[in-house]
């Protein structure tokens, strides 16, 4: 993880320093122009996730706000580029490809620190979604690694319907898909946190 500066111009001024393509950092999304004609940082004030490619080369960010106010969104969001497709992406793969290999299973959750929270317990066989609808070419990109999935969405009605909708493409490439259904309230970041690795197995267990 890492986080970006609460100021208007620190990288676009780093980037300068070190001779940076200014225009490519602007079609990464990292900066962007205002109204007035000057660059500002797009990534401010935020703890950053480096999304990462399958091969383990950082393709995007997502950040995090870290004060809410009423006119910033939660999250901010590299755009689609020409080192970034939202679609054919999941975030933590590249980290959990070996894990999921071996295991011959995956755990989908929603969320960044759904991952990395389970990440951290030792559950490593584990991809996000980030926080959208699973996409055809997602699930073609998993169906290398392994043919069998636990579905873990939040248990609110909006994660209910996201694992749904999942359910169908996966049956569609032939997945074997299974629900893990967790406390109410809860979603897997909150629910590792209070629990064990031992405990999330045996919710595993009875998916």
């Amino acid at each position: 993880l890492g986080y970006s500066l609460d100021g208007w111009d620190n990288l676009y001024n780093y980037l300068v320093s070190q001779n940076a393509n200014i225009e490519k950092a602007k079609q990464l999304g990292l900066i962007d122009v205002s109204e007035r004609g000057n660059y500002y940082d797009k990534f401010r004030g935020r703890v950053i996730y480096p999304i990462f490619s399958p091969n383990g080369r950082v393709c995007a960010f997502a950040g995090r706000v870290l004060v809410k106010s009423e006119n910033t969104a939660k999250y901010w969001n590299s755009p689609e580029s020409p080192i970034y497709f939202k679609r054919r992406n999941l975030y933590g793969l590249s980290h959990s490809k070996d894990d999921i290999r071996k295991l011959d299973n995956v755990v989908l959750v929603e969320g960044y620190m759904d991952l990395i929270s389970l990440f951290q317990k030792g559950i490593k066989n584990v991809v996000a979604s980030s926080g959208t609808a699973l996409t055809e070419e997602q699930v073609t990109l998993l169906s290398r690694y392994t043919k069998n999935i636990f579905v873990v969405y939040d248990s609110d009605p909006a994660g209910e319907k996201a694992a749904l909708r999942s359910i169908e493409l996966l049956l569609k490439k032939d997945f074997e898909v299974k629900i893990l259904s967790l406390p109410k309230g809860e979603d897997p970041d909150s629910f590792i946190n209070k629990n064990t690795k031992e405990d999330f197995e045996e919710l595993l267990k009875k998916a």
